[in-house]
């Protein structure tokens, strides 16, 4: 799996945002911060990264996505 790949996705479709990733194998770990966000609930936030990443999860290029989406302020309020 080509991590710079997956990542010019997010920035494409998230830009301005902050992302943290990480790839083992097939997996991804990813941690999110965008306005983006803003007035989503936890599904509608998720369901956004999940269409950026279709084409990878498609083709078995990723098998599990774990992720965490912030927006600017929440992330200034996490202990």
């Amino acid at each position: 799996m080509n991590e710079a790949e997956i990542r010019a996705l997010l920035v494409a479709g998230l830009s301005g945002s902050e992302i943290e990733l990480q790839a083992e194998g097939n997996k991804v770990s990813l941690v999110l911060v965008s306005e983006q966000f803003s007035g989503l609930n936890r599904v509608k936030r998720q369901q956004l990264v999940y269409k950026l990443l279709d084409q990878k999860i498609s083709s078995g290029e990723i098998h599990a996505v774990t992720m965490r989406c912030l927006t600017p302020a929440e992330r200034n309020n996490v202990a």
